[in-house]
């Protein structure tokens, strides 16, 4: 990661002159076998520079960024692109691609596809799990056998959250935005070593991964910005930042009594990626742990608005 090229600014990850990733807050939608509508954001994660810290933190994240989290806490991924010139975007998440369950790596593949393109994707809020749905993003300790990490390699060494980002290659797209008949916005886009968190299986949601429309052949695949995201507990933040630590997330269910929305989008006419049997295999949280499902949440009930997110 180049400074250059991956600009932190106020929470937002700037990754060259048009893209801006940020990672956003919000509950753990229940677990319960059903497949819920996509939940509300709750303001973004704190993100700081692991380099601020070097003195507190182990010296190979000095090149990396900092999330603090809670145990059982869940995440979105944000992306805002600029329409008239997209990006391909991989994610990571312990080591493990998000999107083809394969072991992680800066190469994007075509077939199957193992990358989102930003735009059309304004967000990702877990695992790719087929058939137009995700397992969220769920925040577990390292070494107790919950991550995705754990449970598709056996081992839980690295954690975090991985992205790699590719540019469109010369002359397939305009350098500047076209004018537009009907212009609008872009869719919106010296202490010990930490106790890190890695990426846990959580309830299901319908989110689709859309298919590359451009195709593999667009994308500059010789040149690459990436970074990687620790997760670092909630608690430590304050050792290692001096900032105080975040409040601790709502739950689902008092989310849904107070009113407010859950969100569905209109792409209908779009399709999905379907998932590899690994990541179709995943075992939630809960269904490691041998509990019962979660009581369910009165989604029916709720008001859920479409286009609900800032798109």
């Amino acid at each position: 990661m180049t400074s250059s090229e991956i600009v932190l600014d106020q929470d937002h990850v700037r990754v060259g002159d048009r893209l801006v990733i940020s990672f956003q807050r919000t509950l753990r939608i229940p677990d319960d076998d059903r497949a819920y509508p996509l939940p509300p954001g709750l303001g973004r994660f704190p993100v700081r520079r692991a380099d601020d810290y070097s003195d507190r933190l182990p010296p190979a994240w000095r090149d990396d960024l900092l999330i603090p989290m809670y145990r059982r806490e869940a995440l979105w991924i944000a992306f805002e692109g600029a329409w008239w010139k997209p990006n391909a975007v991989k994610v990571g998440v312990g080591g493990v691609d998000a999107i083809s369950g394969d072991a992680w790596n800066e190469e994007l593949r075509g077939q199957p596809q193992n990358y989102l393109v930003v735009p059309d994707q304004p967000w990702l809020d877990g695992i790719n799990s087929g058939a137009g749905t995700v397992r969220q993003f769920v925040a577990m300790p390292l070494g107790e056998g919950y991550t995705v990490e754990a449970q598709i390699t056996g081992e839980e060494r690295t954690g975090g959250i991985q992205i790699a980002v590719f540019e469109p290659l010369p002359g397939r797209f305009p350098d500047v935005p076209p004018p537009r008949e009907h212009d609008h916005d872009a869719p919106a886009m010296a202490m010990g070593m930490p106790s890190a968190l890695g990426i846990g299986a959580g309830g299901t949601m319908r989110q689709k991964i859309y298919p590359d429309k451009y195709g593999i052949e667009v994308w500059d695949r010789g040149h690459v910005r990436a970074f990687f995201v620790h997760l670092i507990s909630a608690g430590e933040f304050r050792a290692i930042t001096g900032e105080p630590e975040p409040p601790t997330p709502v739950d689902a269910a008092a989310y849904t009594a107070a009113g407010f929305p859950w969100f569905d989008l209109y792409d209908e006419t779009e399709s999905d990626l379907e998932a590899a049997q690994a990541l179709k295999r995943l075992r939630s949280i809960r269904e490691l742990e041998g509990r019962d499902p979660d009581p369910g949440v009165p989604v029916e009930g709720s008001q859920i608005r479409r286009l609900g997110r800032k798109k």
